[in-house]
């Protein structure tokens, strides 16, 4: 919404020395986001002055007709200009800048020799000085207007003030003159003037055209009013047209720019129709099928059966509250119009507008609500605007169908507002405050409070309460942050998450936030099998997008399609994590309890609302490939394996507070991941999730990398991490035994570190595979691995025969589980 200051004047007495920064300020307290306020006098830099025209020379021999002027400025001696324009003569008066100043745009002017002539300023258009589109010609003064040399920018009207705010969707009476004066109003505490109180008289039993209005609903009030025999020649008056380009809609005609006008004046959008072009009598209501308009902007449009429409006996002539059409509109040579005002139902037009695209600045005002009181006001000031400088003949005749229901009443306790805010607000002061706005207070506990017509955001009691506040000074509440409330802090599960993350973010891992949307046709691309249950997903009723309408129930597709855009984006070597929920739904019989938002639900009807949510466990992805440890100068690096993502468990159950020895870590099969290169992982032999590489088929599939490795657990069935004693560090030397056993190929590793544990004993430190070989010599079928064994006792220095009695008590456990033997033996 863009003003001037003068036009607010009008009908608020600021102050007369006011300043753009206590306007902004007023304005922004009220609510209201200022974009701008711009000074116009201070738009066109240097010597703006009035200028007369004194002598004109025609220059022949150029492509265009440019002249020579010779302009009296009020200097000594007469300015030389040579202009290109046409439309002034001798002894005119126009705007004339000189030599040093500077138009909007920064563009600079100067002395310099053109066609041959020396030219010493410009003779100004419209467009030049920012005053509106046209450039067809210089502006010409009314003779009289001013004498020359005397500043030009009062004259031409460039010594007012442009506001422009930006106005939320729920406060649609600041979108005129009207509103955003009265806002000033409570703002300065000044006298406000209020431009919809004029006499306007009331419908006529007879009306000057028939209308029907079939959906009461769509549109509950309609007022028209015909005016016959006007001169369709007459211009619209200069101040109107520079209050319509200071606010930027371009002037059209004298009847158009009358609606356009008291739209911006009051707020309320009407509309003109050519009586002469208009068939039978009109009816407003919904579009039928296959209806088509073509409205104002020559675009044919199909019309939706929720589309509001006027019509005559050809069919829709207007799409209702957004725009015309063309078969009624006015023309160059309408002498009899019919106005309308009408009042509109905010939901139907903002889908409309939406549906077509047709985004207009009445659309804009009704989607946000517009005073149903109006209607007859705008009519009464149209019809004085239109006969004063068109003539005519106004129809006694008022056609007023009005189905508007009255404002609802709203109890108000008068406590509630200091209860909301912290601020002490006295009854009276509560009172007060809500009169000012216009709003019709009676009782005492609660207060009856009836909102102004105006105001159709004034639902609930808490929209009471904002207003309370915001007129009584958001300044006024202090900042001051609430008591704490005693508490345990975060939940063990939030704990254990967060030391999760960090512990993976710690070894090189990148956490990463995706949408929790996948595709129905995810299933299939990560080979899950028919009866799987990940393929039992909630499907939303209102998706962000069609082609996503799912709900995951697992992180890995998601994860994967980030790991892919960053490999679309030059990246290569990446190992990502994720921590977030799955949904698993729960299927039941019968539908939903239906509970409204009035009051609390019924124990019953919540039990069995939330049998309904899907389950909602935290999962822990990870995702890897490319290099894990970067090549260089240095030498090879490491590429990530599925060994990776099954360290990036260890990790994430180490964090968990879960110790090594609880851990199991075992082949296995599942989808999507390579047969031959799944382990899962398992806690207290309880399965919590599965690592390793991704099956060859769902990497061609996902256009992945080779040995891309991912990982998922669910961390909602780790057990809880016991409480540990800690264990007193001993000060003595550690004995260092490596043990090379060769086993059979299929034995896991795990559980062979697992047996050294159990056998070694309480001297055992630690325990660490650091190699793994396989070779003809060791047999068919057969592997060895090397690991390196730690013994300390934390009370003496271990002797030789004590190592390596743990250590073959250690070996001597894993051959008697596994037929393992130490190789060389």
């Amino acid at each position: 919404m863009r003003t001037s200051l003068s036009w607010l004047r009008e009908y608020v007495e600021l102050p007369a020395g006011i300043t753009a920064e206590a306007l902004d300020n007023a304005l922004t307290n009220l609510g209201l986001e200022v974009e701008s306020i711009v000074d116009q006098g201070a738009v066109v830099k240097g010597d703006l002055v009035v200028g007369r025209v004194l002598t004109i020379e025609e220059l022949t021999g150029f492509k265009k007709p440019i002249r020579f002027c010779r302009v009296d400025v009020g200097r000594a001696e007469p300015q030389e200009i040579v202009c290109g324009a046409r439309n002034f003569a001798e002894g005119d008066l126009v705007p004339v800048i000189l030599p040093g100043g500077e138009l909007p745009g920064g563009f600079r002017i100067g002395a310099r020799k053109t066609y041959g002539r020396n030219s010493n300023g410009m003779i100004c258009s419209a467009r030049e000085l920012g005053l509106g589109d046209d450039h067809s010609g210089i502006i010409v003064l009314p003779a009289g207007a001013a004498s020359p040399g005397a500043d030009a920018r009062p004259v031409v009207g460039l010594d007012d003030v442009l506001i422009e705010v930006e106005i939320t969707p729920d406060r649609g009476y600041q979108m005129s003159l009207r509103g955003i004066a009265r806002e000033l109003s409570y703002a300065f505490d000044a006298a406000y003037t209020d431009p919809a109180k004029i006499d306007a008289p009331g419908g006529t039993t007879d009306v000057p055209h028939p209308v029907t209005v079939e959906d009461t609903v769509g549109c509950d009030r309609f007022t028209a009013r015909v005016v016959r025999g006007i001169n369709p020649d007459a211009p619209s008056p200069e101040w109107m047209r520079r209050r319509l380009t200071a606010a930027g809609i371009r002037t059209i005609s004298l009847p158009v720019d009358i609606t356009n006008y008291l739209m911006l004046e009051l707020g309320q959008p009407m509309h003109v129709f050519d009586l002469n072009r208009i068939s039978g009598p009109l009816v407003v209501r919904r579009s039928r099928p296959g209806e088509k308009l073509t409205t104002l902007d020559g675009v044919a449009r199909a019309l939706d059966a929720e589309d509001m429409v006027i019509c005559d006996d050809t069919g829709p002539i207007s799409l209702a509250a957004v725009m015309g059409g063309e078969t009624s509109e006015w023309q160059p040579d309408t002498v009899d119009v019919l106005l309308e005002a009408a009042h509109w139902d905010p939901v139907m037009v903002g889908r409309t507008a939406r549906r077509h695209k047709l985004f207009s600045e009445a659309a804009k005002r009704w989607e946000r609500g517009v005073d149903p009181s109006l209607t007859l006001a705008a009519l009464e000031r149209a019809v004085q605007i239109l006969t004063t400088y068109a003539g005519g003949t106004v129809d006694e005749r008022i056609l007023d169908l009005d189905y508007v229901r009255p404002p609802a009443v709203i109890h108000l306790d008068p406590a509630l507002p200091a209860q909301r805010i912290g601020v002490p607000y006295p009854a009276d002061r509560v009172v007060d405050l809500l009169s000012r706005i216009g709003c019709t207070v009676t009782g005492v506990a609660p207060f009856e409070v009836t909102p102004p017509t105006w105001r159709p955001d004034l639902l609930a009691p808490i929209d009471l309460v904002e207003e309370v506040a915001r007129l009584g000074g958001y300044n006024d509440i202090p900042s001051l942050l609430p008591p704490a409330r005693g508490g345990s802090g975060i939940t063990a599960a939030q704990r254990r998450r967060r030391t999760v993350g960090r512990a993976l973010a710690e070894n090189g891992w990148t956490e990463v936030l995706s949408y929790p949307f996948v595709t129905p046709g995810v299933a299939d691309l990560l080979g899950y099998p028919p009866d799987d249950e990940r393929r039992s997903a909630v499907r939303l009723t209102n998706p962000l997008s069609e082609e996503e309408p799912l709900l995951r129930t697992s992180l890995l597709p998601p994860l994967l399609a980030t790991l892919k855009r960053n490999l679309s984006r030059g990246r290569r070597d990446l190992a990502l994590y994720e921590i977030g929920t799955v949904f698993q739904p729960r299927l039941a019989a019968a539908p939903p309890p239906a509970m409204g938002v009035d009051r609390r639900p019924a124990d019953e009807d919540w039990s069995t609302a939330n049998a309904f949510v899907p389950s909602q466990p935290w999962h822990l992805a990870v995702a890897v490939t490319g290099e894990l440890e970067p090549s260089g100068w240095w030498g090879p690096g490491r590429a990530a394996t599925w060994a990776d993502a099954v360290e990036a468990a260890r990790i994430a159950l180490s964090a968990a507070g879960i110790s090594a020895d609880r851990v199991t870590v075992a082949a296995a099969e599942r989808a999507p991941w390579h047969p031959g290169r799944c382990a899962a992982v398992a806690v207290d032999d309880a399965v919590i999730g599965y690592a390793g590489e991704l099956h060859p088929a769902v990497v061609s599939a996902l256009e992945l990398p080779k040995r891309t490795s991912v990982l998922e657990l669910d961390l909602n069935v780790i057990p809880d991490a016991p409480v540990v004693q800690g264990r007193r560090i001993s000060a003595f030397p550690p004995a260092l035994i490596d043990v090379a056993l060769v086993l059979d190929r299929t034995v896991p590793a795990a559980e062979v570190e697992r047996a050294l544990t159990q056998g070694a004993g309480e001297l055992l430190e630690s325990v660490a595979l650091f190699d793994v070989y396989e070779a003809e010599q060791l047999g068919e079928g057969k592997k060895s691995l090397a690991y390196k064994l730690t013994f300390r006792a934390p009370d003496r220095t271990l002797t030789s025969d004590e190592a390596l009695a743990a250590r073959d008590a250690a070996v001597s456990a894993v051959a008697s589980r596994f037929g393992a033997a130490l190789r060389g033996a």
